[in-house]
């Protein structure tokens, strides 16, 4: 039989497309990155911080799709009937928890108790999350936890094996495991962020320990080895831990009704959960659940910051990769004016989100070693970070999107993972709202926070006009009677981008010179890329090409 033959032409050329993205080495890439942990008191961890941004944009990076494409699989019972509750992932899931965690990304700040330590678990966390947003929810929840888990020296065991940076995805009991994650479960059907409204019971039983009869409406990550609850017992609401496995192995008495439908964080099961008689530990003093919870919160909602600066960097690296490669009209993207302008804008964003989630990180750094005006700060400017910068994530990750065109919205590329997943962190541990809120609540009931946040605020006065105009502003909006609850988002925005700048400012960076006269002078566009004409886009293009990779 005679061979076909090959096609006599081919319909086109592939020619004017950019190189692969990954591998590359985030760490290597991120100037800003690198200058922060330095500035922020971290140096000393760089090598580690070095060898997981290698490890991030390189295997993590490639194992991420299909952990992400490939969702979790509920299973409630075996084939034979007997009730299971177990999650099923991708095995590309286990393969990005083990790599992070003995990196660690959830427990390095516990592993190493120095001066530090929590901003070098920021910044591993803010490489973490550029490639796998997903497999943060558990990490973030095991890191924050141990803080909470120290109110109960019995639960010693728990805390230590967060520490000890294993990762063990058997569903045995802690006993058998070098490592343990933890999760959460707070927000139920009727109350959602009002969980003073929570109806799930906690029931002592005579040797100490609790019952929980009750549900979750969202259960995060709910193959973890153990869970912090909120449930109501006799003497008020209280912070419980509840293990998935009994010490003795067998089952605890929860049920996973369902996993959530979700926008995005598709690696990420989130279910919905009902307590059967289920056994847990108390935590805390009764009635004093929330009071015992807010450690933790105060961690995941820094993490929320560092999660939404690391979308950020990531769509902006697309970006740039793509515009530097993809040419129209006779040049290169990355040299025509407009798109210049876009670029720098959105590198000038990237940069401010990280200088203030780096800066908050150290304030929880030195507030956990006794420093009571740090401590005071983290407090408060956790809710404005957390408020603003997960707010900008959405439309900073569209506009790079439209860098790329209609490349952009296709699932190659991840750009629609990071869309889908944009809004999730101005959701979670609180929303707009919620945050701006609390601002307000803690101005007025801890004094301390604001006396803090003035000092911060005014360790920049003088470095710049815009910035100085800005501050007296701040000034009559925070003396009493200068805000009220309607307003409470306008006050939350303005401190935002006043702490961004004061950062910059402080710290020198090439980019407070345009952050200032962009944000804070008031002779700009809304949209992205509206700079001033005299901004130098390309210094700060090049700055957040800091590698000078392609």
């Amino acid at each position: 039989m005679k061979a076909a033959s090959p096609p006599p032409f081919e319909t086109h050329v592939v020619d004017n497309q950019p190189p692969e993205f990954a591998p590359r080495d985030l760490w290597a890439d991120d100037a800003a990155l690198r200058e922060g942990v330095a500035r922020e008191g971290a140096a000393a961890f760089a090598g580690r911080i070095a060898a997981y941004g290698a490890v991030a944009g390189g295997e993590q990076y490639a194992l991420s799709f299909d952990a992400h494409r490939d969702k979790p699989r509920l299973r409630t019972h075996d084939r034979y009937g007997h009730r299971i509750d177990t999650v099923e992932f991708h095995p590309n899931y286990h393969r990005i928890m083990q790599a992070a965690i003995e990196h660690g990304v959830a427990g390095l700040s516990w592993a190493e108790r120095g001066a530090g330590s929590h901003v070098a678990r920021a910044a591993l966390s803010y490489l973490h999350h550029q490639v796998e947003p997903g497999t943060s929810c558990p990490l973030t929840m095991t890191h924050a936890a141990v803080p909470v888990l120290r109110h109960a020296p019995a639960l010693r065991e728990w805390a230590e094996k967060v520490a000890a940076c294993r990762y063990d995805a058997r569903d045995v009991a802690i006993a058998d495991k070098p490592g343990v994650t933890l999760g959460m479960g707070m927000t139920e059907k009727q109350g959602g962020s009002d969980v003073r409204a929570n109806t799930t019971r906690a029931t002592p039983t005579a040797d100490g320990e609790y019952r929980l009869v009750g549900h979750k409406w969202f259960f995060s990550a709910p193959m973890c080895d153990g869970f912090l609850v909120l449930a109501q017992s006799a003497g008020g609401l209280g912070c419980f831990l509840m293990p998935r496995r009994l010490p003795d192995g067998s089952r605890n008495a929860f049920r996973l009704m369902r996993l959530k439908d979700k926008l995005g964080d598709w690696s990420n099961a989130s279910s919905e959960v009902e307590f059967v008689d289920a056994l847990a530990w108390r935590v805390g003093e009764e009635g004093r659940g929330i009071a015992t919870i807010l450690e933790m919160v105060m961690l995941t909602r820094l993490d929320c910051m560092l999660g939404s600066s690391a979308q950020m960097r990531m769509a902006l690296a697309h970006a740039l990769h793509h515009a530097a490669h993809r040419r129209a009209f006779g040049r290169a993207l990355i040299e025509q004016p407009l798109m210049r302008n876009v670029l720098a804008d959105l590198a000038l964003e990237a940069e401010a989100a990280l200088a203030l989630s780096l800066r908050v990180a150290r304030a929880v750094d030195a507030g956990g070693r006794g420093d009571a005006q740090e401590a005071a700060f983290a407090r408060i400017a956790t809710a404005i970070g957390k408020y603003w910068i997960c707010k900008r994530s959405p439309a900073f990750v569209n506009e790079a999107q439209e860098c790329l065109g209609g490349a952009g919205y296709v699932e190659e590329s991840i750009l629609p993972r990071l869309y889908r997943q944009a809004p999730l962190n101005s959701i979670w541990e609180g929303s707009g709202n919620i945050q701006c809120l609390d601002v307000l609540r803690a101005l007025s009931r801890e004094p301390e926070t604001g006396i803090a946040l003035l000092a911060e605020l005014e360790s920049a006065q003088g470095l710049h006009p815009a910035y100085d105009a800005a501050l007296v502003a701040l000034k009559r909006a925070l003396a009493p009677g200068g805000s009220d609850e309607a307003g409470a988002r306008v006050l939350a925005e303005r401190l935002a981008l006043a702490l961004q700048a004061s950062v910059l400012l402080r710290t020198g960076s090439p980019a407070a010179e345009a952050f200032c006269v962009s944000r804070l002078g008031g002779g700009h566009g809304l949209a992205f890329g509206t700079l001033a004409s005299d901004t130098d886009c390309g210094a700060l293009i090049e700055r957040a090409r800091a590698s000078g990779a392609a």
